[in-house]
């Protein structure tokens, strides 16, 4: 199946590159991405690709040090609409090994996105298939556009990730003025490419987005640094909340399969200011459940609990007009009291160095981190990170 997919897309790519930018035997180049689109504007498909490589050292107190080294991600996208731009579609694949983690580790999980889109008008969009849900804004941008070399830990605690179902957006932006957007999913709840079981829960998910000082240059919000080196200062506030009824996984789209369903809700809150050079962000999210411990039936000792509690993220960063950066980050992540036993509490500090040669489609990141774990006992154990990354992408 890899290997088909590798030869269509490069059969694909030898054909955008070997069009010339005058209509050639029915077809045209796309001049402002890599693909092509037919002369009697029927479909058009762009394609891109992101590789995401890093190598670094971990030591946890007490413990021996390990280094890693690994491709983190690696992805391939097509783009575009058929028939007319009002159709549009998208596909995301990722073929690094955690991309491709499954619950029963036999299949690989390549497909993050295959979602097909209706804009009706240039402010409402309706999609279809299996995409991210409208959940905390650092999740909704891509893990390409990050000013760090990856997401925050609450972010791999409390995030909803993607799923299929139906989405709607309606969006007004305005570059000078107030511009907001509200977004809403009805999902099926398990996040991507589950085929595993059944169940009779659905998840809810309703976002709003609004920017009092109007638009971030070129969608700004959805990217980190402020590489557009704002004029005016910008400002974003968003909420967001999703209720996973019955959902079979520990964090709803994510994790561990429970041995009992239970409903999910989930808060977020999100903010971002930009202003030549400086960009602060500041999240907060959390996750609720009644009775978030589940049994399984057939061993009373082993466990599976929905991960209940609160995380905020905070982080500043500054980019020079030489385009090298300085950032700081600061989380703190409380687990509720009916987890607290088996889960502990923990403190996140970074500081990152990076440096952009085509924004984030080319550029070397470097971080420090170091993480407190604070357990009920009392005890604390802490653990510190260096990280080295390249992003390279089209």
């Amino acid at each position: 199946m890899k290997k088909k997919l590798f030869v269509i897309l490069l059969m694909f790519s030898m054909i955008g590159f070997a069009q010339e930018s005058k209509k050639t035997e029915g077809y045209s180049v796309n001049k402002k991405k890599l693909g092509f689109t037919a002369t009697d504007s029927l479909f058009q498909v762009n394609i891109g690709f992101r590789i995401q490589s890093r190598a670094g050292f971990e030591k946890t107190e007490g413990e021996n040090g390990f280094y890693e080294g690994e491709v983190r991600r690696m992805r391939l996208k097509l783009d575009g609409f058929v028939y007319n731009p009002k159709f549009g579609y998208k596909i995301e694949l990722g073929f690094a090994a955690k991309d491709m983690v499954t619950l029963d580790n036999k299949n690989g999980n390549v497909i993050l996105d295959a979602v097909f889109f209706y804009h009706p008008t240039k402010n409402w969009t309706i999609a279809f298939g299996q995409t991210k849900l409208p959940g905390n804004n650092q999740r909704v941008i891509s893990s390409g556009s990050l000013e760090f070399t990856d997401r925050t830990i609450n972010n791999s605690q409390f995030n909803i990730d993607r799923d299929f179902g139906l989405f709607v957006d309606y969006s007004h932006e305005n570059p000078t003025k107030f511009a907001y957007s509200l977004k809403g999913a009805i999902t099926k709840g398990e996040g991507r490419n589950w085929v595993k079981t059944e169940d009779d829960g659905i998840a809810l998910t309703a976002k709003a987005e609004l920017f009092p000082l109007g638009s971030f240059t070129k969608h700004g919000s959805l990217f980190e640094a402020d590489l557009e080196r704002e004029k005016s200062l910008k400002w974003m506030i968003s909420g967001a909340f999703s209720q996973n009824n019955n959902a079979l996984r520990k964090q709803g789209q994510l994790g561990s399969e429970l041995f009992e369903p239970r409903t999910i809700k989930s808060l977020f809150f999100d903010t971002m200011l930009k202003y030549r050079g400086w960009s602060a962000i500041g999240a907060y999210m959390s996750s609720m459940c009644n009775d978030p411990v589940t049994v399984n039936p057939l061993d009373v000792t082993k466990t599976q609990s929905v991960f209940v509690g609160y995380g905020i993220d905070t982080q500043l960063s500054y980019v020079f007009p030489s385009n090298y950066q300085i950032g700081a980050r600061f989380s703190i992540q409380k687990a509720d009291d009916e987890i607290h036993a088996n889960v502990p509490d923990a403190d996140e500090y970074a500081i990152g160095v990076s440096r952009y040669i085509l924004g984030h489609k080319l550029k070397f990141q470097t971080e420090f981190s170091y993480r407190k774990d604070k357990f009920v006992s009392g005890d604390t154990s802490g653990t510190w990170y260096v990280r080295g990354q390249v992003e390279i992408g089209i």
